[in-house]
């Protein structure tokens, strides 16, 4: 997109037409001064209303943290999908079979959730007029469930389930004593370590009344949250995972802090009252698997609104649908770097009419550029007549000095929305293309990045061809100059983002200084 910012674009010829004019300078320091004060202000705000110190620490919170007791006995549960541990209560260990921990094709190790410093999902009862299974309950199996009675003879019976992703815990409570029991289902999941991903929100995950929250760390470092909500779930995001549970039931309190150094989010129930002699049966279903579309709208039946988790930015319509494209390209090629490539050639496809367009604007604009000085030569101290001769001119040759900016404008959601895709994909995670083992990983030998630098030069270089300004005061020629800097200043910052943006960002170039010969051969033509 910088190649419609170069000297000869429609863009920096209206700028030069204002030369004269020496408010305009005015009005741009005007603008960054209240851009300034807004984003100082912004901060300053911040700064006076953010919590001073972290959420204070309980005894009881410190409880609910610590780990399982050692008496309890493991066993372990599984789909095609996933396996865990389960301990009474708790859940942990949870691996995913189809995800790799790392890139190396030679280790056979799998992505864990919930498998380092003690991290675990429990899923129990907050019970009044009895007691309730803990996390020191030894529970008995029977035909595949778990049974535990406590002293009032309060029979619990809880099965569990695995289907893909999900985790489906079922409990019966029947109360055989002779007077009313409350119980209050809760679920809990207790994290150590944070994970951090630039644009991508990772943290606490909550649909709170159908509308989905996110809190990263630094939030919850600072302080407690909770909501109440008439359905919903909880849990916490990475990059590419995520552990959500939620619970059937129609009246929930939802909570997130932070406790010393761990992360806890949970989720408790209104209390339900088992009448003596009666039983009632809860669900609680847990999702412990991949930010990926396409799986979390077929565990959308189960927990619904957890196919709206993935962060997708503000340009979500235009990064789903190019993610979605991207994937079925991959289902063609078999290689996420080939499929990149299609995707930017497509996407420049389809602009083609309007880049057309824009250079033959930018073309229309160098020619008028003499009459345009002489414009402002003669009507130089009458604003108003220079301004209506200026848009005389433009109607005589048809064009308009915003022209050369609409493709720029047009490729910049594209470029973030592309971004983001790329960001949240999964299937983009230890995907190889050539020397790069991970297209979401920044490229180790740094030569897509110079490749994307000396593209960028060269498409310029096209573009603006061999005009010279000596004039001092053309801003054109000025931005021109400056503009020169841009390959250097891109190279730089991309050198540390994801391959597969900065080959999208390579190929459209390469794409660009093709297009630009085409056309510049078929205006002369004419």
């Amino acid at each position: 997109m910088v190649q419609y910012l170069d000297n000869n674009s429609g863009f920096n010829a209206w700028n030069a037409n204002r030369s004269a004019n020496v408010k305009s300078k005015s009005r741009i320091g005007g603008f960054l001064w209240w851009m300034i004060l807004f984003f100082g202000s912004w901060w300053l705000i911040n700064m006076w209303t953010a919590p001073k110190s972290a959420p204070v620490v309980s005894d009881a919170d410190v409880a609910i943290i610590a780990p399982v007791a050692d008496s309890v006995a493991a066993h372990e549960i599984g789909s095609d999908k996933i396996a865990a541990t389960v301990r009474g209560i708790q859940f942990s260990d949870i691996i995913l079979r189809d995800y790799a921990a790392s890139s190396n094709s030679d280790d056979d190790a799998r992505v864990k959730l919930l498998g380092e410093n003690g991290d675990f999902i429990q899923v129990g009862f907050n019970a009044t007029g009895t007691t309730a299974p803990d996390s020191s309950t030894v529970w008995k199996d029977s035909d595949g469930k778990m049974v535990w009675r406590n002293s009032d003879g309060v029979v619990f019976t809880r099965t569990v389930d695995t289907d893909g992703y999900l985790i489906t815990v079922t409990d019966s409570i029947e109360n055989k004593t002779s007077r009313d029991l409350t119980f209050a289902p809760y679920v809990r999941i207790v994290r150590a370590n944070k994970t951090n991903a630039a644009g991508v929100a990772t943290g606490m995950v909550a649909n709170v009344n159908s509308h989905i929250r996110y809190l990263d760390w630094h939030k919850l470092d600072k302080k407690a949250y909770a909501y109440s909500t008439t359905n919903g779930f909880v849990g916490f995001s990475d990059q590419y995972w995520q552990t959500i549970a939620n619970i059937k039931s129609s009246d929930q309190t939802m909570r997130a802090k932070s406790v010393s150094s761990k992360y806890l989010a949970d989720s408790i129930a209104a209390p339900i009252k088992v009448a003596p002699k009666t039983t009632e049966v809860f669900t609680t279903t847990i999702y412990a698997g991949p930010r990926e579309q396409k799986i979390l709208d077929a565990a959308e039946t189960s927990i619904p609104g957890i196919d709206e988790t993935i962060d997708y930015g503000w340009f979500w319509f235009f990064a789903r649908p190019m993610l979605w494209m991207l994937n079925i390209l991959n289902g063609f090629v078999m290689n996420y770097g080939v499929a990149i490539i299609l995707l930017t050639i497509l996407l420049r496809i389809l602009m083609w009419p309007l880049t057309r367009k824009s250079y033959a604007s930018s073309i229309a604009m160098q020619r008028m550029q003499p009459e345009m000085q002489r414009i402002q030569k003669l009507y130089g101290n009458d604003k108003a007549r220079m301004q209506m001769e200026m848009m005389n001119l433009y109607r005589t040759h048809k064009t308009s000095p915003m022209s050369g900016c609409l493709p720029m404008l047009i490729q910049i959601p594209i470029f973030f929305a592309l971004y983001k895709a790329l960001l949240v994909s999964v299937n983009m995670r230890n995907a190889h293309f050539l020397w790069i083992s991970d297209l979401a990983a920044m490229d180790p030998y740094f030569v897509l990045p110079i490749l994307m630098g000396a593209t960028m030069w060269l498409q310029q270089y096209f573009q603006s061809g061999k005009t010279k300004s000596s004039n001092a005061n053309d801003i054109a020629a000025s931005t021109g100059r400056a503009m020169k800097w841009l390959p250097v200043l891109f190279t730089i910052m991309f050198a540390w983002m994801p391959a597969g943006l900065v080959l999208y960002w390579t190929v459209s170039n390469v794409f660009g200084i093709i297009q630009t010969y085409i056309i510049k051969k078929q205006l002369n033509n004419k």
